[in-house]
């Protein structure tokens, strides 16, 4: 029989139910994605680092974890970046020709709590409700003390790689990217367009490798951007250079503040595949995927920068642009994985730049 477990939150709010992860107690933020699918790629999101995730839709690990090749096509990092997982329903008996384990399987090996049998929509109205607020997930009997990892610096260095890495490309291209957490699919938007990539911490020297490339992107990443102040200046240091520039997520946020803007907490955040944003210059509709807690003030911009994206359903900023110099970014991810690959040519336009400021046609 399953271990029994219950979250509780900061508001004094318990929800019980049946553990089928490892048995242990955590506490962090609680926080919800209403995604439908891609529930390897969304466990994999480094962003997702110190958090207890609840899945709104109520069947979760129905197709199975994959392994081997298949994996390192779906994983968005290396292991399982959730505290904990919330689920009305965990499927025990995957079917998908790729699958290898199951979802609980893979989340004991991992060492991350789960519950099933809760009743997520309840949930997730009261976070809508009240805002993201901190919880504590135990699952089962032999569950330890809570291990409280707070958002903030050191999460975003845990999920950052420890030393650069080099991804060749087949065109002239170079792109380093500055990794905060970076997802896998964003490289591998890079790589295949025929672009090389230099992926650097953030945390380490990585402004030397400006001499070799192109064109520079920030990456996604978890917590607060303003935790990141020491960044965002060599940030700022960077633009005078005029280096084509394309942020995406927290990336999007660290560019803003390097340019003189400031940041907010969004009262329960956006994450799901989901999400309608329209481009402000063309009046064009998108469905994007996103992950974030924070957002940008447009209010705060400079006079040379322009809001470039709009959330269609709170108005939230999407995205900036520089007037006329080479720095763009934006909130959502055009990589997606999971989700929609509505904006997924926006890494074409970026490469377009970046070939144009070179004076080189791509190859």
């Amino acid at each position: 029989m399953p271990a029994n477990a219950s979250l509780q939150l900061a508001d004094g709010t318990i929800c019980h139910g049946a553990s089928f992860g490892a048995e242990r107690t955590v506490a962090g933020e609680v926080v919800f994605c209403t995604g439908l699918t891609g529930y390897v790629e969304t466990l994999t999101d480094p962003s997702y680092r110190g958090q207890i995730l609840v899945l709104t839709y109520p069947l979760q690990g129905n197709y199975g974890v994959p392994d081997g090749a298949a994996a390192l096509r779906s994983m968005e990092s290396r292991r399982v970046q959730v505290l904990g997982l919330v689920v009305s329903r965990h499927c025990a008996s995957p079917s998908h020709h790729a699958s290898r384990g199951t979802l609980g399987e893979w989340l004991r090996r991992e060492g991350v709590p789960a519950i099933e049998g809760v009743d997520v929509r309840s949930l997730t109205k009261r976070l809508r409700s009240f805002g993201t607020m901190r919880g504590t997930l135990s699952a089962g009997s032999a569950a330890a003390s809570a291990r409280i990892e707070e958002v903030g610096r050191d999460v975003v260095r845990a999920v950052a790689p420890a030393e650069t890495t080099r991804h060749e490309g087949s065109g002239a291209l170079r792109i380093l990217v500055v990794d905060t957490g970076c997802k896998e699919n964003i490289v591998r938007s890079l790589t295949s367009r025929g672009a090389g990539v230099i992926r650097a911490p953030y945390h380490a020297a990585w402004e030397p490798h400006l001499d070799e490339v192109d064109g520079l992107l920030l990456a996604n990443g978890p917590g607060d951007p303003a935790d990141l102040a020491d960044l965002s200046g060599r940030i700022g240091r960077v633009l005078d250079r005029g280096m084509p520039t394309f942020g995406i997520c927290l990336g999007h946020q660290l560019l803003a503040i390097a340019a003189g803007a400031r940041t907010f907490k969004l009262k329960f955040g956006h994450r799901s595949q989901n999400q309608p944003v329209q481009e402000t210059s063309t009046r064009r509709a998108y469905v994007t995927s996103q992950n974030h807690g924070y957002a940008v003030d447009p209010a705060s911009l400079g006079a040379d920068w322009e809001p470039w994206f709009v959330n269609l359903n709170d108005g939230t900023n999407e995205g900036i642009r520089h007037a006329f110099r080479p720095f763009r970014s934006v909130q959502f991810h055009p990589e997606a994985a999971a989700g929609p690959q509505d904006t997924a040519h926006l890494f074409d336009d970026f490469l377009h730049m970046v070939a144009e400021m070179k004076g080189a046609t791509r190859r």
